[in-house]
């Protein structure tokens, strides 16, 4: 079976399940008139085996790889190249500059593909700059739906530089899918949701406001970071385009900074083939090489996550000096059931509320093992302050109409022992 994905592999098809694209790369058809035919190669290549019905953890450890043919080397290798050997005039192996084609970034954009249930995928430099290339799919004039209590970064570039270039953004509650209908507009093209969101960990009923918007004729993009595809796979309940800050869970390792664009629609898959190409904001082989080294840990890295972040916030729900804790796992959460419906597990972020700055401070500045830093995602436990650091660049009176309150602080619970974060956490709290 041919797949639209393919086409992000120069000179191959991809194999693929039900869902499950870029399990292995085998010749295609020949390419354009001077591109260089594969198909005899190909009966030297060493197949990934995998079957179509390859489940998520094998796919995250196999997907869109397959040995080095002239080495059989398990891992793909870093092709630290900027340009390729061309054999003659326009006779060349697939392959002609780097920032067009990349046999490392290749490897991973399959892989991503794969493990989101899409056809294609694309890495950039950065999450922002993945955020920035699905935008590109519009024109001045259109109109966006955004989750409220998006991350700074995201309102940052909606309101700072795109409304600059013709574009219009409404904030909603998507949490209520009938606020997610009064937002929409005859000149809306996008809904672009953020489910759990940053950092007071609302939910989106996915399947929901898909349908909703696919009757309104509006793509829907949904930023996945948070939760992973560990945890949902938006594509699943109908999402267009999938987004991703790599530099979170899918690399987990807190030493590369990337994002990615996982898309379904052929008209989406044309145009970020483009715009990546055409912008340039592309992920470097090293950090496409560090993510993939990531996504083969993920399944197993998500289970500790989760398992510390959830007796964290029960310990803390219980804490006297806690005013409230969001976590998605517990039954207080407003969306706890839509939680237990849409996702596998609730997650590594756990935020509470102190009451006041200077408790928040106490508590940030008084950790020891836990680490003062913004980010997420990594092995690593991180604790930030979201009015200060991620969302510093909000507007303070929509911080607190959001929750964002100066006393809220983010927890990224990562995978150390549970009895030295909760007696770190228990330490700190004992200053407050």
């Amino acid at each position: 079976m041919e797949h639209p994905a393919a086409r992000a592999i120069p000179g191959g098809v991809l194999r693929l399940g039900r869902h499950n694209p870029a399990y292995s790369i085998q010749a295609s058809e020949p390419g354009p008139p001077l591109a260089v035919d594969r198909r005899e190669e190909a009966e030297y290549a060493l197949p990934v085996k995998l079957r179509d019905s390859a489940r998520f953890s094998t796919l995250c450890i196999h997907a869109g790889q397959t040995p080095d043919p002239s080495t059989g080397a398990i891992t793909v290798p870093i092709y630290q190249t900027s340009t390729y050997v061309q054999e003659g005039l326009g006779r060349h192996k697939g392959y002609e500059y780097a920032r067009t084609q990349n046999p490392t970034r290749a490897a991973l954009e399959a892989n991503l593909a794969a493990i989101e249930h899409g056809a294609a995928g694309f890495c950039f430099a950065s999450g922002m700059a993945a955020i920035a290339a699905v935008l590109t799919l519009l024109e001045a004039g259109d109109h966006v739906v955004v989750t409220d209590n998006t991350y700074g970064g995201t309102y940052r570039l909606f309101e700072r530089v795109l409304r600059k270039g013709g574009l219009d953004f409404t904030y909603a509650d998507t949490s209520r899918l009938d606020a997610i209908a009064a937002a929409i507009r005859p000149n809306t093209k996008l809904l672009f949701l953020e489910t759990p969101t940053n950092p007071t960990l609302r939910l989106t009923d996915l399947a929901g406001a898909s349908e909703l918007a696919h009757a309104r004729g509006v793509a829907v993009a949904v930023d996945n970071t948070f939760a992973s595809p560990a945890i949902q796979r938006p594509i699943d309940f109908g999402a267009d385009l999938v987004i991703h800050s790599t530099t979170k869970y899918l690399n987990g390792h807190s030493d590369s900074v990337g994002g990615a664009v996982i898309a379904v629609q052929d008209a989406h898959i044309d145009w970020l083939r483009f715009v990546q190409n055409a912008e340039g904001a592309i992920l470097s082989p090293m950090d496409s090489w560090l993510v993939l080294r990531g996504t083969k840990t993920l399944p197993i890295r998500m289970e500790r996550h989760n398992a510390n972040a959830m007796a964290i916030a029960e310990l803390l729900a219980a804490h006297p000096k806690v005013a409230r804790v969001l976590y998605p796992g517990l039954p207080s959460h407003p969306e706890h059931a839509l939680a237990r419906r849409q996702m596998r597990g609730f997650g590594g972020l756990v935020s509470l509320d102190l009451g006041s700055l200077d408790r928040a401070r106490t508590l940030l500045e008084s950790v020891r093992l836990i680490a003062l830093a913004e980010s997420l995602g990594g092995v690593e436990s991180l604790i930030s302050h979201p009015a200060t650091m991620t969302h510093a660049s909000v507007p303070a009176e929509r911080r607190q109409a959001l929750g964002i309150t100066d006393g809220l602080v983010r927890l990224s619970v990562g995978i150390e022992d549970l009895d030295d974060l909760t007696d770190d956490l228990t330490a700190a709290l004992d200053r407050v």
